[in-house]
This record gives structure tokens, C-alpha cells and sequence, in this order.
């Protein structure tokens, strides 16, 4: 899992863990090393002090990954395709890094593994049935302690702009939470 200790990416670890999957977290730095290992996962590279693909080749015995979670794009995309296992997947969630990578195909070829989009936003106009499966199962999980989102901050709606910028340097763990004005009604 490919930012392991963002938003995102550490939802998908929890949801790994409750699927019983071994769950390998890519993350950059030691503080979010640390949020990766609470998380849940079996295996945590720091990309910054480590190799990520050796380092997912001897957490693996030289296999591989066989799922390959990708929010990130860009060299996160370069290192999935030389971590996947034979006949494994790369799940392209998004482009974290503002790069989108255009894939070898020749490479997914070889080594035969595919490469699947997964944007679960149109899933609510193309199969909203799927959508209320899986929120029921989703809040399933939650109730059984499963999952919890991980929240690192609440800020008032006048700190959104700051907020989304350091989501986008990439300094944040987990949500960052921005929270409607007080004198709008809602409770602060």
C-alpha cells in the first residue's frame, strides 16, 4: 500500500487487515512509519530510507506483491510495476504526485499481471446498489472495530485553504477533517 498513512491509503490498510490480507505499507518518514505500524501493517518501508522494491521482494521471499495499492502515480507507479508478483494487480486509485505514469504494457505482459482503475465515485451513478452493499458492510466492520478512520485533525473552515495544501505536500496522516462554521449553526 502505497501511502500507507494518508487518507486514503490508511482505510485500504485497515481494510486489508479485516480481509486477512498481509499488508506491506509504503510510507515517507518515520512519523508515518510509526501511524503505518499502528494501522495494522505486517510490513513498513520508508521510501525515503529505504528501496521500495527490494524491500517488498524480501518481505514477500522474492515474490511480490500480489495487489499493489496506488494512490500515488508517478515513481510510486514505477516501483508497483517492479514489486508486483507474477499474475498479481496494481490498483490505480490516483495521482497523489500530480504524475500519471504511462504503463509498459509489455511489462504487465511478462511479468502478467493487470492493471485496474478503481474510481469509486462512479460507482454511485453505475451501480448504486453496489455502493449501499458495501457501505453496509463498511459500517459492519466499524461496528465490530474493524475499521476506524483515522482523523489527525479538525480544522474550522477558515484554515480549509492551509489544510488542503499541507494534504497536498504531503506532511498530514489520516484525514484532515475541516469543520463548518459555528455561526452557521453546526456544532464546533
Amino acid at each position: 500500500m502505497h501511502a500507507a498513512a494518508g487518507g486514503v491509503g490508511s482505510a485500504a490498510v485497515q481494510l486489508g487487515k479485516a480481509a486477512g490480507a498481509t499488508v506491506i505499507g509504503v510510507v515517507g518518514g518515520a512519523a508515518k512509519a510509526s501511524v503505518a505500524r499502528e494501522l495494522g501493517c505486517d510490513a513498513v518501508i520508508d521510501r525515503r530510507e529505504q528501496d521500495v522494491v527490494a524491500a517488498v521482494k524480501e518481505a514477500t521471499g522474492g515474490r511480490g506483491a500480489d495487489v499493489v495499492y496506488d494512490p500515488v502515480g508517478g515513481q510510486a507507479y514505477a516501483q508497483s510495476a517492479k514489486a508486483v508478483a507474477f499474475e498479481g494487480r496494481i490498483v490505480v486509485v490516483g495521482f497523489a504526485s500530480g504524475s500519471i505514469p504511462s504503463p509498459a504494457l509489455n511489462h504487465a505482459l511478462v511479468k502478467n499481471y493487470a492493471i485496474l482503475g478503481l474510481h469509486w465515485g462512479l460507482y454511485n451513478t453505475r451501480n448504486p446498489k453496489l455502493v449501499q452493499h458495501c457501505h453496509e458492510r463498511l459500517t459492519e466492520l466499524a461496528a465490530r472495530g474493524a475499521i476506524k478512520p483515522l482523523v489527525s485533525e479538525r480544522v474550522p473552515l477558515a484554515g480549509a485553504a492551509d489544510a488542503v495544501q499541507r494534504v497536498a505536500d504531503g506532511v498530514t496522516t489520516g484525514r484532515v477533517a475541516v469543520l463548518p462554521s459555528p455561526e452557521n449553526g453546526a456544532a464546533a
